[in-house]
């Protein structure tokens, strides 16, 4: 039959036609990357990352200052020659939180079935720095070729002073209230309680023997 016969003999030409199409298919990934008309580069990168350090978190954020300043730095260098000075436009944050893992339990008081007592650590001024990125320099005068490090004394007393404004702002009793705003409702809807927020009261002082 000629059919047959010619189907024998197409049947070996497809097969090394697939067999060709395949290895392209495989090859050509790897004959792309020497490709010398290639217009993108070939970027490799290499790196080891180390674990240094596992902390366990149990500071409640619940408040945050925004505070923005206009600070001026002087700085006595030699005798005879005028100060130094810096003036920085400073933008700072400040939060106020609780920590958490302060609460023994002790603190904790069930009152029959419906309402629980939870005494809080006191409120804590957790962190303050300055916003860099929304931070500048507005001027440097009789830097004396010291420039960096006047203008970087110059953060770092902004850095501090955020800190007393926001504990002269009243940060803290703001954490307080917050907790009742945030805390509470979140503690009732975990224990299907009524809670009560209390503080701890602060351990007695041994009198020292003579």
């Amino acid at each position: 039959m000629p059919l047959a016969r010619l189907l024998r003999r197409l049947l070996p030409l497809a097969f090394l036609v697939a067999l060709g199409w395949f290895l392209w298919k495989k090859v050509q990934p790897m004959l792309a990357d020497f490709d010398p008309l290639r217009s993108e580069p070939r970027v490799t990168v290499t790196h080891n990352t180390v674990l240094q350090k596992v902390e366990s978190l149990g500071r409640l954020e619940l408040v945050r200052y925004h505070f923005k300043d206009v600070v001026e730095y002087k700085k006595s260098t030699y005798r005879f020659l005028p100060d130094a000075k810096v003036a920085l436009i400073v933008a700072g944050d400040a939060v106020g939180c609780l920590d958490l893992r302060k609460v023994r339990p002790q603190d904790v008081v069930f009152e029959g079935d419906s309402v629980v007592r939870v005494a809080l650590p006191p409120a804590e001024l957790c962190t303050w720095q300055i916003d860099h990125k929304n931070s500048k320099v507005y001027s440097v005068e009789n830097g004396f070729f010291q420039d960096a490090a006047l203008v970087d004394a110059g953060y770092k007393y902004a850095e501090q002073n955020v800190r007393r404004a926001a504990l002269q702002s009243g940060i803290l009793a703001q954490t307080n209230q917050n907790a009742e705003l945030i805390l509470r409702p979140m503690l009732e809807t975990m224990t299907g309680r009524r809670v009560v927020l209390t503080r701890q009261l602060a351990a007695p002082v041994r009198p020292r023997l003579q």
